[in-house]
């Protein structure tokens, strides 16, 4: 039973969502990491968006950046293209979109590469996959290295900026050093460790992550 004097929700919305919790939902626990200060912390950190759709933040304006994957061979299913398909001022669709990437797929391929894809009232900054292989955690830190530059370099045209995590991808896969998916805390502290202070989306799979605790901002207390 809650703390009638205590509450979230209007009406009987707490003892609902106490109920919930045991139905097969998705949903997280979020702990919150430092409590508010009159002196804000100025570490930059990585905001991460439990539960929010990225898309929709996307066609909303939230975000001048969107930061993603993309590949030379089929670009169909990925974020990008849906993007692009939703945008009404966007002139790209999956055809151009791969075509560019193959473009910039010649050549050097052991060197990670950063493609600027401009959709009008967003920009794209996508990390080109190498056409031989998957994604490794090395491929992420130069890429987004790459990225946190462009960004400082124009942050008034460029932040906010979104990322997703690239994690869960179908096409665009992440692996390890172990030949498995690196955990989220891995790609988190990649990101950072090469200067990211946006936002990040986790993949949806996560939001059923309950009962492990999760923090909102990166780096963790």
């Amino acid at each position: 039973m809650t703390d009638r004097n205590k509450r979230i929700y209007d009406g009987d919305g707490d003892e609902l969502m106490v109920d919930a919790r045991l139905e097969a939902i998705d949903r997280v626990i979020l702990w919150a990491d430092a409590r508010p200060s009159k002196v804000p912390d100025p570490t930059p950190r990585v905001r991460i968006q439990w539960g929010q759709h990225l898309l929709e933040d996307l066609l909303a304006g939230r975000y001048r950046t969107l930061v993603c994957g993309v590949n030379a061979t089929d670009n169909s299913g990925g974020i990008i293209n849906q993007l692009a398909q939703l945008l009404p001022t966007s002139q790209w669709d999956e055809t151009s979109i791969t075509a560019t990437a193959r473009r910039f797929s010649e050549g050097d391929s052991s060197r990670i590469k950063v493609i600027r894809y401009d959709m009008d009232v967003i920009e794209v900054l996508a990390v080109l996959r190498p056409a031989d292989r998957d994604f490794t955690e090395d491929d992420l830190s130069q890429g987004f290295k790459i990225i946190s530059e462009m960004i400082n370099n124009k942050p008034h045209s460029r932040r906010p900026s979104a990322s997703v995590s690239f994690l869960g991808a179908r096409v665009n896969v992440l692996k390890g050093a172990d030949g498995n998916e690196p955990s989220f805390e891995k790609v988190l502290s990649v990101m950072n460790s090469v200067g990211y202070a946006g936002d990040v989306y986790p993949a949806p799979w996560m939001w059923d992550a309950s009962p492990i605790g999760m923090f909102a901002r990166y780096p963790f207390p």
